[in-house]
């Protein structure tokens, strides 16, 4: 397309580092401030699953994981960025120290000074948005770039906070019977955590995520002998498997962890939360079947945590198999949708019902904890494409007509169905309104031409 690419991946160096903080180049991987923040006992708890992202990848689609539902995304832990404006003006921006005003946000450029008008949509009142630009009536001048796709500057330096010390978790991969034993275990879970996070129990349960896998998805890992190699056997009648993820109170060993799950069905079994949890459990029915990977226990948690990403890797893998066998056309077609945790079954039902009425072949999973899960076709012909596409306008129909947000976690850059989605989020007015952000800032269109949306 005659475009140049800027490339960052040298740009990893930490510029500073704190107890609450750490300020660092655009380049760096998650994976690598992870390490570095772990050998001072901090943590970055927005972290997407991919830790091979970049940390300006991630600000520029504020990426959002498994952890949202305790953790927020990306947005939430970045107090500061350094932008490079299409013009060469570099912006070192701290949060609070530019604010709209009056329906636009004034900054010094160097050009002079420029006013950036504040879009008037209404974004969608969930966990993750992945929709364009941010906007809102007091939004602050950072929150303009993350998420933005590199569509307005290229971050090249981020602070943002940390969190210590790294929690103690567990992982509990649970087989359901039934999506709606899934729904209400996931439910009671959520309202326990919110409970103990209101009151600081230090025995109630933690939940930071609780992820979810179908039918279709259980299907594949058998199919593709992902559950053997990872020592999981899921009973024949499992229709949803959940894999949650267990915060515990610091100073637990895995002695003491393992003691009480032992003692968790007797009367005189301490409050404790894995006990809580276990009990849960068991009065659904679903301890025995559960497999646990405690604290400590790093290789059990690695085996539950590849079953769940042998999901999309198994999905990924047959969409590249019909590529290659069947039309060279096929791509991956699949949704990344959010919708309030209260609308999540009529969604499901949505989705469901969308693939069957076009005789697709799919699997869902996600993240759902927060409502937010990936609808993939597994295309078993270049028609399963088109009529992938028609269904997935269709969902981002629904979850907006829920509360939701059609486009989550993953941006929307120059995939032509995202692109339409977003339009049908926000309609003319809502994309008008960001070209014009997009023409005060860079009037040249020359950062990211035709992502989120053309000229």
């Amino acid at each position: 397309m005659g475009e140049l690419i800027i490339a960052t991946t040298k740009m990893t160096q930490v510029i500073d580092r704190s107890a609450d903080r750490i300020t660092v180049q655009a380049g760096l991987t998650v994976a690598a401030m992870q390490e570095m923040l772990g050998a001072v006992g901090g943590w970055f708890p927005p972290a997407p699953t991919f830790t091979g992202a970049s940390v300006g990848g991630i600000v520029s689609t504020n990426a959002a994981g498994a952890a949202t539902f305790k953790y927020g995304s990306t947005r939430d832990w970045i107090e500061g960025l350094v932008v490079v404006l299409a013009d060469g003006t570099i912006l070192d921006l701290k949060r609070g120290e530019h604010r709209a005003h009056d329906g636009s946000i004034d900054v010094l450029t160097a050009g002079g000074r420029i006013s950036i008008p504040v879009p008037r949509y209404v974004m969608p009142n969930v966990s993750k948005r992945s929709a364009g630009y941010y906007a809102a009536p007091d939004m602050d001048l950072v929150d303009l770039f993350i998420g933005a796709e590199g569509t307005l500057g290229v971050v090249a330096q981020v602070t943002c906070r940390v969190h210590s010390p790294v929690p103690q978790s567990a992982l509990a991969l649970i087989p359901c019977r039934s999506e709606q034993q899934a729904l209400e275990l996931v439910m009671t879970l959520r309202r326990a955590s919110l409970d103990t996070w209101r009151t600081g129990n230090q025995s109630g349960i933690d939940i930071a995520a609780i992820e979810n896998m179908d039918r279709r998805s259980i299907a594949i890992l058998r199919e593709d002998g992902a559950d053997a190699r990872n020592d999981v056997s899921f009973p024949d009648e499992t229709a949803v498997a959940l894999l949650v993820q267990l915060e515990l109170p610091t100073g637990l060993s895995p002695t003491d962890a393992y003691e009480q799950i032992g003692s968790a069905l007797m009367p005189e079994a301490p409050d404790s939360a894995i006990v809580r949890f276990c009990r849960m459990l068991a009065e659904r029915d679903l301890l025995n079947a559960t497999e646990l990977a405690l604290p400590g226990d790093r290789r059990r948690a690695e085996q539950l945590i590849a079953i769940r990403e042998a999901v999309p890797a198994g999905v990924n893998r047959r969409v590249g198999m019909a590529k290659r066998d069947i039309h060279p056309e096929i791509a991956k077609t699949a949704a990344d949708m959010v919708v309030p945790l209260d609308r999540f079954a009529e969604m499901m039902d949505v989705y469901k019902e969308g693939f069957h009425a076009r005789g697709l072949d799919y699997a869902i999973w996600g993240h759902i904890s927060d409502g937010n899960v990936h609808p993939n076709v597994i295309p078993r012909s270049y028609a399963d494409v088109e009529r992938g596409k028609d269904a997935i306008l269709e969902f981002g129909r629904a979850a907006a007509r829920l509360g939701g947000c059609p486009l989550a976690e993953h941006g929307v850059g120059r995939n032509p169905v995202k692109q339409q989605l977003l339009l049908q989020l926000y309609g003319e007015q809502g994309i008008a309104e960001m070209r014009q952000v997009k023409r005060v800032l860079d009037p040249e269109w020359k950062l990211s031409p035709g992502v989120i949306f053309s000229r």
